[in-house]
């Protein structure tokens, strides 16, 4: 009877340990977020400065985004090393993020194709764009562009945050989200100076913020584990 107990109690202690552990791989360790908040939060916010004091630092800093893709990688394959069990909770948050993922590169591409390609299909229609300086009257070839696309991006930003605060119930995540949606209606009245602003604001609110703090518990968890 003794020996019974026993092995019920380390059975619930063992259902205990994992659940512990499950929980604390919630959307893994949070460097992936820290990661991206620094990235995108460090290029809106020089974005902002070489248009807002007119200088250049002589290349585009938004190709910090694609330098960063490397340590992403290896930040994934460690933290997949880590991680004792998978819920269907990880694998629905690993989709949504994967689905982000592909979003943000076909908004890029859509972006940059159509800059090149709108003159062209415009032709075909018969049809040619041009600009007009006011002040001397000059008529230049207009390529279109999408207007305000760092609004647009903003949006993207904050889906995959809200919806895996909504689903972990991650409080942080959820108001990052919020703060992310709120900067996104008052961009709508900005113009790129200051949309570059508010994109590196959104990255801090959505991402930066509450990454940080989902560090800090999951450090937390990692070391109650070991005592």
């Amino acid at each position: 009877m003794q020996e019974k107990q026993l092995s019920e109690q380390e059975s619930l202690q063992l259902i205990a340990e994992m659940i512990g552990k499950a929980k604390a791989h919630f959307h893994e360790s949070g460097a992936s977020t820290i990661l991206w908040g620094i990235v995108i939060g460090i290029c809106g916010l020089l974005s902002f400065a070489q248009s807002f004091w007119e200088f250049s630092i002589g290349f585009n800093i938004w190709y910090l985004t694609f330098a960063a893709v490397v340590p992403q990688v290896w930040i994934g394959i460690a933290e997949r090393r880590k991680r004792v069990v998978k819920t269907h909770q990880d694998t629905a948050i690993d989709i949504v993020w994967m689905v982000y993922v592909i979003s943000i590169a076909a908004m890029l591409v859509y972006a940059n194709v159509t800059y090149f390609t709108s003159p062209g299909l415009l032709a075909q229609d018969g049809l040619e764009l041009f600009s007009k300086n006011t002040e001397t009257g000059e008529l230049k070839p207009f390529k279109l562009f999408v207007p305000s696309f760092s609004s647009v991006m903003m949006v993207i930003y904050a889906f995959p945050t809200l919806t895996t605060g909504l689903i972990t119930k991650y409080r942080p995540l959820i108001v990052g989200a919020v703060v992310c949606y709120s900067l996104f209606i008052v961009s709508l009245l900005t113009g790129f100076t200051y949309d570059m602003l508010l994109t590196a604001f959104a990255a801090i609110a959505c991402w930066l913020v509450p990454g940080l703090m989902l560090r800090r518990k999951y450090l937390l968890q990692r070391k109650d584990e070991h005592v």
